[in-house]
């Protein structure tokens, strides 16, 4: 499961404890949509909810359907970090099933959780937001990565974000791609939107690549006299969407507070 007809992501059955429940919210940040993940351990009564997404009356149906396919019961919503997108609909999803949510500001890196037999265990992903966190699903080596990975594309540092913390981030989970005596690699990543991650080394290493290259596009949009945000954003995002422009302008004030330099916004500002 996971595309259509088309060969769009379409959530599903993603590994034999973890199942996408696709949000009805497709836009030019959220790919298709929101995935929610639902946990549970194969032949457990228990499940949680991995970012819980809109609160749209479609898709809370079809949480309850996953959870019924499953036969669980919510256990608790968890999210990976506080974007409206996915953490909407997490207090009415608890209160329906009289569960916790369990903000990802509150997460201890390295913390574990175990559900009646499935097992999490909480990273500190910080660069997206500050607050963002991954969880690995170790049983199906697999990492639910929220935004700080995408199925598709590369992710924005939001307003709160950091391309130092975002660059340490990318260099912790490259490490867990490629195995060691003592764990395997990384099979998959489930991420917050669009479709699986087959191919966690390659992705990791390209999502680097990618920044390393945005980074000499700043400096050479520096070099090139450049002086205020929004000559930089031009510089490095020359015909950007309207659209996309608030998420290009936290992008690369990331970035050039990483290169240690500050901008006014606009020229004479």
């Amino acid at each position: 499961m996971g595309e259509d007809a088309g060969g769009a992501w379409a959530g599903g059955d993603a590994t034999p404890r973890a199942t996408c429940v696709l949000a009805p919210n497709p836009g030019a940040m959220t790919l298709e949509g929101t995935n929610t993940w639902v946990l549970s351990e194969p032949g457990s009564a228990r499940a949680v909810v991995v970012d819980p997404g809109p609160d749209h009356p479609g898709h809370l149906e079809r949480i309850r359907t996953a959870l019924a396919r499953r036969r669980t019961r919510l256990a608790a919503v968890l999210l990976t970090h506080s974007h409206l997108d996915h953490t909407e609909a997490a207090e009415r999803v608890a209160a329906e099933a009289g569960v916790d949510v369990h903000a990802a500001s509150t997460w201890t890196d390295g913390e574990e959780l175990d559900v009646e037999g499935l097992h999490l265990v909480v990273l500190r992903t910080p660069g997206h937001t500050a607050d963002s966190v991954c969880f690995a699903l170790p049983a199906d080596r697999a990492l639910l990565t929220g935004d700080t990975v995408l199925g598709r594309g590369s992710t924005v540092l939001a307003e709160d974000g950091s391309l130092t913390d975002f660059l340490a981030t990318l260099d912790r989970l490259s490490a867990l791609a490629h195995p060691t005596p003592e764990r395997p690699a990384l099979d998959v990543l489930l991420p917050g939107h669009g479709p699986l991650v087959r191919d966690p080394a390659a992705v990791l290493e390209q999502y680097r690549a990618h920044r390393e290259e945005r980074l000499q596009q700043v400096r050479d949009a520096l070099a090139a006299g450049a002086g205020s945000l929004a000559d930089v954003v031009a510089r490095v995002h020359p015909g950007l969407d309207p659209a996309l422009q608030r998420a290009a302008t936290w992008s690369v004030r990331a970035q050039l507070l990483h290169l240690g330099v500050e901008l006014p916004a606009q020229h004479g500002c």
